[in-house]
């Protein structure tokens, strides 16, 4: 085996591994969303205080993760783009919760670590996918 031989089964498991990844995320992200959104009161009360627009902007946000999934599992060029905007998208959501926070609205701690997480994560999907591109 060829070291490019070597570097490209490499890349093609880290790209197997963040499709799988994104398609789980998303799917735990619709489970757990969805339990709040449409499923009974004692979700809603479990979920503490949350903010309908992060709730509901995760819950959707889901749909594109498997996207994005599916798309990186494929290495369709497209993949990159999608993950991009949804750590884009997610930042921006963020920093509507941090106002909300500032301007006093009551909220959960777990939310600012969800937040970050789901930044961190597409963050470095969106990373990783950029430098294979560039090792192609």
């Amino acid at each position: 085996m060829t070291p490019a031989d070597s570097q490209a089964c490499s890349s093609l498991f880290w790209s197997k591994f963040l499709a799988l990844l994104a398609v789980v995320f998303g799917a735990m992200t619709l489970v757990s969303g969805g339990s709040v959104l449409f499923g009974p009161a004692e979700a809603q009360v479990a979920a503490g205080d949350y903010m309908p627009v992060v709730l509901w902007f995760n819950f959707l946000a889901g749909f594109l993760y498997i996207g994005a999934g599916i798309g990186i599992w494929l290495q369709h060029n497209w993949a990159l783009g999608l993950s991009a905007i949804i750590a884009a998208a997610t930042g921006l959501v963020a920093l509507a919760f941090g106002f909300q926070v500032f301007q006093g609205e009551t909220y959960e701690m777990r939310t600012v670590g969800a937040l970050a997480l789901r930044i961190s994560v597409w963050t470095a999907i969106t990373l990783t996918l950029l430098r294979s591109r560039s090792q192609r």
